[in-house]
């Protein structure tokens, strides 16, 4: 059996990194997804956002941690990772008291997409070919 999803979004917050006790980096962000459509009766613009929480690791961890930061576009290879109590994405309460949702993702591979803000841009490479490029942008 297989999986995959891919993603383009914008990362909600900064990414955090930490070093598990084998060495190898972890690094996590939340990124955003949304399309936007008109309601074919009413005509209304409508908007659907869903949030995922990333994972990423080893090399590609550290060029993220390094590389990404809040509203960034990013593209994100990988498979989903089910809540091990409910099988499903993990649900949270907000501080209004509805319920969220975040869909857990581990990535095989991510891409930074769009600039930076001062005008220089990835070209869609890889964290892994922006590392070993030493490309700073």
């Amino acid at each position: 059996m297989y999986q995959k999803i891919i993603l383009a979004g914008n990362l909600g917050g900064d990414p955090t990194m930490q070093y598990m006790q084998d060495g190898t980096a972890v690094t996590n962000f939340s990124m955003a997804t949304n399309r936007k459509w008109t309601d074919r009766q009413t005509g209304e613009v409508k908007e659907e956002v869903t949030w995922f929480r990333v994972s990423v690791w080893g090399p590609q961890a550290e060029a993220a941690n390094t590389y990404l930061s809040k509203g960034r576009q990013v593209m994100v290879e990988g498979r989903l990772r089910p809540d091990p109590q409910t099988g499903g994405p993990r649900l949270w309460t907000r501080q209004d008291g509805t319920v969220g949702a975040s869909f857990e993702v581990t990535a095989s591979e991510i891409k930074f997409l769009g600039g930076n803000g001062n005008g220089n841009g990835s070209n869609g490479q890889s964290a892994a070919a922006q590392e070993e490029d030493d490309i700073p942008f």
